[in-house]
């Protein structure tokens, strides 16, 4: 892994159909000739046994994705990822459609990191860009 090359970042939760996203980022770190990388972070409990086959799963599809699924538990699950997306120079995020309230993952990333692209790919695997927006004065 190339610490000083630009990534695609795939957030993922513990759910099967999250594959969608690998797979949309798969096509972006292609498409940009950039790494790709997987995470998801997790709120930390105690018992993780009732979702190892979904992260199981969504690690073997990385895997075939040609990326590593790395693994944060943190309460905080925005700046967790934008610290993860820092570190790996993402040019883009991808992710699932956000339920729309102020709290949501993705707004909060946004808020955190407004220079990175987000890409949200709904459940019907139709795929929505936010591309970044810089201001210039006039």
């Amino acid at each position: 892994m190339n610490r000083n090359q630009p990534s695609v970042v795939a957030c993922v939760t513990s759910q099967y159909e999250c594959d969608r996203i690998i797979e949309t980022a798969e096509q972006l770190a292609a498409e940009y000739d950039c790494e790709l990388h997987v995470l998801s972070v997790l709120m930390p409990t105690e018992n993780y046994a009732l979702i190892s086959d979904q992260l199981e799963y969504l690690n073997r599809v990385s895997k075939r994705a040609g990326a590593d699924m790395t693994i944060i538990f943190s309460s905080d699950a925005p700046k967790a990822a934008v610290k993860f997306a820092r570190e790996n120079e993402a040019l883009q995020i991808v992710a699932g459609i956000h339920d729309g309230g102020k709290e949501s993952f993705l707004v909060q990333f946004n808020k955190l990191a407004p220079m990175i692209s987000i890409t949200m790919v709904d459940k019907n695997r139709n795929v929505y860009t936010m591309d970044v927006c810089e201001r210039r004065h006039v």
